[in-house]
């Protein structure tokens, strides 16, 4: 059984998608999951925080994330630049969230929607950036500096 904040991840993942690739207006996206499987089970809190909050900081998300890509973060399947980006987003503002929980949860969300080894990928960049948005909690699990 999913929890409510798994189904408002892949929610917001399956909005970005939509979002990355047409352009619409948050709004919009929101309206159409609203007729999605499993939203009336999704914690629509979280959801709406992730959407709006990443649409609205997607540059500055995509400006962290840089750093820690081996390819423009245009060039990325926009699977994975979705996962990503909430991903990114729960660092920053989700503090309650562990940063091993955010990662755990982004491997899924590949796997779910993602290529074949695309998990692998993200996994491996949410490491690197762990270390450089928390890297107080990263130091302590081991990781980093």
């Amino acid at each position: 059984m999913k929890s409510a904040r798994r189904r408002s991840r892949e929610l917001a993942t399956q909005g970005l998608y939509q979002w990355l690739l047409s352009g619409a207006p948050a709004g919009e996206i929101e309206a159409q999951l609203r007729n999605a499987q499993g939203f009336d089970k999704a914690d629509q809190t979280h959801l709406d925080a992730i959407l709006r909050g990443v649409i609205n900081e997607a540059d500055a998300l995509s400006a962290q994330l840089q750093p820690c890509l081996d390819r423009p973060i245009e060039q990325l399947s926009p699977v994975e630049r979705a996962v990503l980006l909430v991903a990114a987003f729960e660092f920053k503002h989700h503090i309650d969230v562990p940063y091993r929980v955010v990662i755990n949860e982004a491997v899924e969300l590949t796997k779910t929607f993602g290529g074949s080894d695309g998990y692998k990928y993200v996994n491996g960049v949410l490491d690197k950036l762990a270390v450089a948005m928390r890297p107080t909690e990263a130091q302590a699990r081991g990781r980093g500096a």
